[in-house]
């Protein structure tokens, strides 16, 4: 009778592991699926403002586009020197839309290896630095948090033309919203002045000529911030979308192991059925 009890015991111990793992599996994955969830919903709040902001900040920069496009500016076609900017954000959870914008960049700079980089948020800026360290000299944090503002982008464009070097050339790299469920890397050359300067049809606007590097300065502000609330409503909808795939696997997932607690209870109660008829009738 001894070695029944025991048997029984240790198989009862068993079984009640593995139930309870299950369950707090369970318990884990309905957690994850409430996170996951709220993120959704939260994004779906936050996607209409960023694309307002967005719609604005594409006013100023296809304007801005259209005065260059009049003047018929174009970029050197061998630059003695290069400025790359990466414009991304300091938050993840939003599918691969940094791993994109960094495989761009990385693209780029296969290209142009001697190009200097700005990288404007954490995500890509950890990206880059894995592989191409030597060519960053200015990194931007604390961005994403909020919609993009000028003032934001003016601090930005200051501080590049704080660095002091004089570059024939000068791209911002973006992700470009195009759907509430697409958005594409972007390329965007941004002038300088001595670029601006030497445009065929420049002079028409008969400008000053220390009026240049305030509009090359005002420029580049004006499509970083295009650039940064692209990205700002993309990375939103990436997210969106992100979190109502995680939503809908968490679901499957909470389906899947609900049969299976189902299934190893009364499977654990039929064992244990078994076993004290199976003692029981020992003693007859």
């Amino acid at each position: 009778m001894t070695n029944i009890f025991c048997t029984y015991h240790s198989n009862f111990r068993r079984s009640y592991a593995t139930l309870r793992e299950i369950e707090n599996r369970l318990k884990s994955i309905k957690n994850i699926e409430k996170i996951t969830n709220t993120m959704m919903i939260v994004a779906s709040t936050r996607l209409g403002k960023a694309q307002r902001a967005m719609a604005i900040a594409r006013v100023y920069g296809t304007t801005n586009k259209e005065v260059y496009d009049k003047s018929e500016t174009v970029v050197p076609e061998q630059p003695a020197k290069k400025l790359i900017v990466v414009m991304s954000s300091d938050k993840g959870l939003c599918g691969s839309i940094h791993s994109q914008l960094a495989r761009t960049a990385r693209a780029r700079l296969e290209q142009f290896p001697e190009a200097d980089v700005v990288a404007i948020g954490d995500k890509t800026k950890n990206q880059l630095i894995r592989t191409h360290a030597k060519n960053l000299v200015l990194s931007v944090s604390q961005i994403g948090k909020e919609s993009p503002t000028f003032n934001e982008a003016a601090l930005i464009a200051d501080q590049i033309t704080s660095l002091g070097n004089e570059y024939d050339d000068i791209e911002l790299i973006y992700n470009k919203f195009v759907s509430s469920v697409a958005f594409e890397p972007t390329i965007r050359p941004a002038f300088t002045a001595v670029t601006i300067e030497a445009s065929p049809k420049f002079n028409t606007y008969e400008l000053e000529d220390e009026v240049v590097g305030n509009l090359a300065e005002f420029s580049l502000a004006n499509y970083i911030l295009w650039g940064l609330s692209e990205g700002h409503a993309a990375e939103i909808s990436a997210r969106r979308s992100a979190m109502d795939n995680a939503s809908k696997n968490a679901n499957d997932m909470i389906g899947k192991f609900t049969i299976l607690f189902n299934r190893t209870r009364q499977a654990v109660i039929t064992n244990e059925l078994v076993d004290i008829i199976t003692g029981a009738s020992s003693l007859e």
